[in-house]
């Protein structure tokens, strides 16, 4: 009975520590493109997205993290023969991949504090797939216990990740000509106004 207690807090903080990956590398996105705002806006909501990006990191984030690797590391302890699955050292490799990437939004989070904003909007978009890549192929493991389960899932999101990609730089590319294209016409007419204006 113990060990489903603690698996049950184990998968409530895991959630909670997802959740926090998920929104603090949004926050990150919003705050690099306050920075495009007229003056007085980009102060406005830089202070208040720092804010937020703290108060997210520090009260819930690091928080789940901890007491996930703590309530797992339990689960461990009371049911060790989980050491001798070859999907459980498959999971343990992915959540060590994880813990790299909590500490590189760490890394962005001191970042953006500091005013440095070295990453576009475009590439945290990309950084924050790979939460999604992480939490797919946990699941996959741990729900199907193979590591075929485990390939498949992560092939088939890779895939969807392409998919999803190609079509956000298509967007992307469609509507920079579609404004470009708006600029010219309305440079044109503005020019063509000038040259019909009566001589004074």
């Amino acid at each position: 009975m113990e060990y489903n207690y603690v698996k049950a807090l184990h998968i409530i903080f895991v959630v909670s520590w997802f959740s926090a990956l998920f929104y603090i590398v949004r926050l990150f996105i919003y705050a690099r493109e306050a920075q495009d705002k007229v003056p007085e806006a980009r102060s406005v909501l830089t202070v208040q997205l720092l804010l937020m990006q703290k108060r997210l990191w520090y009260f819930i984030g690091w928080p789940a993290m901890i007491l996930s690797l703590m309530f797992g590391l339990w689960m461990l302890v009371l049911h060790p023969a989980l050491l001798a699955l070859p999907w459980m050292w498959l999971k343990l490799i992915a959540v060590a991949l994880l813990l790299l990437y909590h500490m590189e939004c760490q890394r962005i989070l001191r970042q953006q504090k500091q005013g440095i904003y070295k990453l576009s909007s475009f590439r945290l978009r990309l950084f924050n797939e790979l939460a999604t890549l992480f939490l797919v192929s946990i699941v996959f493991l741990v729900v199907l216990k193979s590591t075929s389960g485990f390939i498949w899932g992560t092939l088939g999101l890779f895939v969807f990740a392409a998919v999803l990609m190609s079509a956000v730089v298509l967007i992307r590319k469609r509507n920079k000509n579609e404004a470009l294209a708006k600029t010219e016409a309305s440079s044109s007419n503005n020019s063509s106004q000038e040259e019909n204006k009566p001589a004074s």
